[in-house]
């Protein structure tokens, strides 16, 4: 009987490339990002087209800041974002 690969088991082989694994990582704080603008708009109950209003932008931007292929995440904009919905940016280094 064939022993099928899971993608866990491709993902551990993976992670063994240091470039892979820190591509896989960057992915994953951006994405983290992402669900974190989303999770949050939601709960202040507000639309992508609402939070744009909001915080002065355009609702399609908006949409770009929750994919989690956005690169331009600043400082100032993810402050918006918090006192926009109700929430309090917090922003750690972790050893």
């Amino acid at each position: 009987m064939k022993k099928y690969l899971t993608l866990e088991d491709v993902l551990v082989e993976e992670l063994k490339d240091p470039e892979f694994k820190k591509l896989y990582e960057e992915e994953g704080r951006k994405l983290d990002i992402a669900y974190k603008i989303v999770k949050a708009r939601h709960q202040a109950g507000l639309t992508q087209k609402a939070l744009a209003k909001k915080i002065r932008t355009s609702q399609a931007t908006v949409a770009r800041l929750e994919n989690g292929n956005y690169l331009g995440y600043s400082v100032h904009t993810l402050e918006k974002i918090a006192l926009a919905t109700g929430t309090r940016l917090e922003i750690q280094f972790c050893f």
